[in-house]
Formats: C-alpha cells, sequence, structure tokens
C-alpha cells in the first residue's frame, strides 16, 4: 500500500479571499502531493508568485513562490492509502502531465462559475479541484460520490481520508516540535506524528 496526501488551503491572497467569501467555506486551494514532506505536490494555480492571473499546471514548493510569499497559509492535511497500482497509476497521471503543463490553463471561467453553480468544461483547461478530482479519479479512486461542481473543501469527505494536521502551512514540517513547545495564539492542530523531518 502507498500513500497519497490531498492538501487543502487558503493564502490569504484576494482572489481566494473572494473564493472563500462566496463559499464560506475554510479553504480556497487544492493540490496533491505523493510524500509525506509534500515534497512532490501539484496543482492548478499561479504561475507566477506576484500575477494571480496567468495560471496553469504548477508544482508547488512549502519554501519558495505562493507559499514562501503568503506566510500565514493555513492548511489541512489528509492522508489517502491507495494500492501500489493505484499509487502508480495517479502519478504516471500527473507526471505526464507536468511534462506537457505548457499545454495547460487555469479555468479561471470555470472557477467563476461554481458561483452560479454551472459547470464549465475547457479544453486541457482545469482548476484546482477539478485536477485534484481528475487525477485521483485516473488511479480508480471513487470520485463518482464528490459533486460535479467541485470546490476544494468537498475533499473533506474523501472516504478514508484521514486528517493528519492543520495548521499553519509553514508549521506543517516542524509538527514534532510543535508538540513539545507551540508558539502561543498560533493554532496548530497534530492529527498524526508518526513521521519527523
Amino acid at each position: 500500500m502507498q500513500k497519497i496526501y490531498i492538501v487543502l488551503t487558503h493564502t490569504g491572497t484576494l482572489l481566494s479571499n473572494l473564493i472563500k467569501l462566496y463559499t464560506k467555506n475554510d479553504y480556497s486551494h487544492v493540490s496533491l502531493a505523493f510524500d509525506e514532506d509534500l515534497n512532490e505536490m501539484y496543482s492548478f494555480g499561479r504561475i507566477h508568485t506576484y500575477n494571480a492571473f496567468i495560471g496553469g499546471f504548477v508544482r508547488e514548493y512549502l519554501t519558495s513562490g505562493t507559499f514562501k510569499r503568503f506566510k500565514n497559509t493555513m492548511t489541512s492535511v489528509y492522508e489517502l492509502e491507495v494500492t501500489d497500482i493505484q499509487y502508480r497509476e495517479i502519478k504516471e497521471k500527473v507526471v505526464k502531465m507536468y511534462k506537457r503543463r505548457k499545454e495547460y490553463k487555469f479555468n479561471f471561467i470555470g472557477v467563476f462559475f461554481v458561483m452560479f453553480h454551472k459547470r464549465i468544461k475547457r479544453k486541457n483547461a482545469l482548476y484546482c479541484a477539478e485536477f485534484v478530482k481528475y487525477a485521483l479519479a485516473s488511479g480508480d479512486v471513487d470520485m463518482k460520490y464528490l459533486p460535479d461542481i467541485i470546490k476544494p473543501e468537498d475533499f473533506k469527505k474523501v472516504k478514508d481520508a484521514k486528517l493528519i494536521y492543520k495548521g499553519r502551512l509553514r508549521e506543517y514540517r516542524n509538527r514534532i516540535r510543535a508538540i513539545e513547545a507551540p508558539k502561543p495564539n498560533i493554532p496548530v492542530t497534530i492529527i498524526s506524528t508518526k513521521a519527523a523531518v
């Protein structure tokens, strides 16, 4: 068996705040990672850190880019156990997409029409939640019970997904030390601490 990670975030950017204002949800973005340390993490989002309106398929990093700029990004990290075959199929699909990333665009129109409860499909264009759902389904992970008009918050409902961390994203890799000496006034919830960096 293998494990993949569904990473829900809210950065506090203008666009993410607008999404959060409409949805009334805690999170406005979702990513998919193939390791517990989130070193190999992918999504559809901004290509350039300082420009929210040029988007596409990106590899995301905790220590650079958007997540480095927005230091108070909040997150919930879910761990999902899959078979070796499912893991391989999902990762192969995502890696293949990343190699052809210049062919993909961010589905801004799709995000906009979520507000009107309409799904707008465009060729080679996805927004973050569409991508994660598509990637998981490509490995035969059952996604049929999730809404067609998918939002980041909906991934809290993924069957058998286990919440392992909730708090500031920048504290994620230090979650073991956070238990020993949590910083005052910073909401950090450690759900599972079986691995440390």
